[in-house]
């Protein structure tokens, strides 16, 4: 069908990840389509490890102008977005797909998809391919999306963090708040429970993040077989980092589905509650996986309460198999 398709997802890592398979997808019924992706600078680089992605697009510079000489045949409005969707309008792209639930779509899209993320128990990802049944793909016939990822991992680094004789595994204790976490705490129990002699730990994030680790459990940098690497890394280098490594552990976050992507394993720790159930937003990879538990605290996004020894076994069985 379309030669030119823009997929328009604007917003964080994980959302955009989840978004990522919709390109190989298009690519798999359409192998003729030039498949541009329209992002923002911090997931540029999410956006680029995606080899179904023919070219980023920075919606900072979107205009009229810029869409024109692209020839696009569709756009899929998978975030929406009011100014993205005007300007898409102007420069006459013959189809415009977005979801009904968004006003602007009423007079901005001519192909309007009616669904409902707030109310569906459908995954995020699967949610996504509703979008594309437009351009005459048989979504029904997709039953698991780890392969469309097409993710292009770096040539391989040599960070000195690592050690070749462990099992590098990554700590990613926060999520700037968007989502229920689990208590640092709990990690510490959790390190004190994996073998020194088995287990390199990382321990990741915003030197703020790394701050605030410390702050909540002062001890935590202080066990042999963990090292705080939080704020040494842009984004990036990150996905590189974390491609290098052999596992990640943290809550439902950005470099959880980072993780997933790049094909190494990733636990998520999830809560129960709808609509944060990891049924909606767990990891997608070969060697995804997660564990829910109740929320406990319900101040900001909430605690979850899942043991150290629950995760313990799940971690065990990686560096055994």
């Amino acid at each position: 069908m379309a030669n030119n398709i823009l997929i328009s997802r604007t917003d964080s890592i994980g959302d955009v990840i989840l978004t990522l398979p919709l390109a190989g997808v298009i690519k798999k019924y359409h192998p003729e389509a030039k498949i541009y992706f329209l992002g923002n600078d911090y997931t540029q680089s999410i956006i680029e490890r995606c080899g179904a992605v023919d070219v980023f697009l920075n919606v900072k510079d979107i205009t009229v102008e810029l869409l024109k000489p692209l020839d696009l045949k569709a756009i899929v409005h998978v975030f929406p977005n009011k100014k993205v969707a005007s300007v898409a309008k102007k420069a006459n792209i013959p189809l415009r797909i977005g979801t009904s639930h968004r006003w602007f779509h009423w007079f901005s899209c001519n192909t309007l998809v009616h669904f409902s993320r707030k109310k569906s128990d459908l995954h995020e990802a699967f949610l996504n391919l509703k979008l594309i049944e437009p351009l005459g793909i048989p979504i029904s016939e997709i039953t698991a999306l780890d392969g469309y990822f097409n993710w292009k991992k770096s040539d391989k680094q040599f960070f000195e963090e690592l050690d070749s004789t462990k099992f590098n595994l990554i700590f990613h204790m926060k999520s700037k708040g968007s989502a229920a976490e689990w208590p640092v705490a709990q990690y510490m129990a959790l390190a004190n429970l994996l073998p020194e002699n088995q287990f390199n730990i990382l321990v990741t994030g915003t030197t703020g993040e790394g701050q605030r680790i410390k702050e909540e459990c002062s001890d935590i940098f202080e066990l042999n077989h963990i090292k705080d690497v939080t704020g040494k890394f842009n984004l990036e280098d990150f996905i590189s980092f974390v491609g290098e490594c052999d596992g990640l552990l943290a809550c439902s976050t950005g470099p959880l589905h980072i993780a997933a992507a790049s094909g190494i394993h990733a636990l998520g720790l999830y809560p129960i509650k709808r609509p944060m159930h990891a049924g909606r937003w767990a990891p997608i990879g070969n060697l995804a996986e997660f564990i829910e538990g109740d929320i406990i605290q319900e101040e900001n996004r909430g605690v979850l309460n899942i043991t150290p020894e629950t995760v313990k076994e799940r971690i065990l069985n990686w560096s055994n198999s």
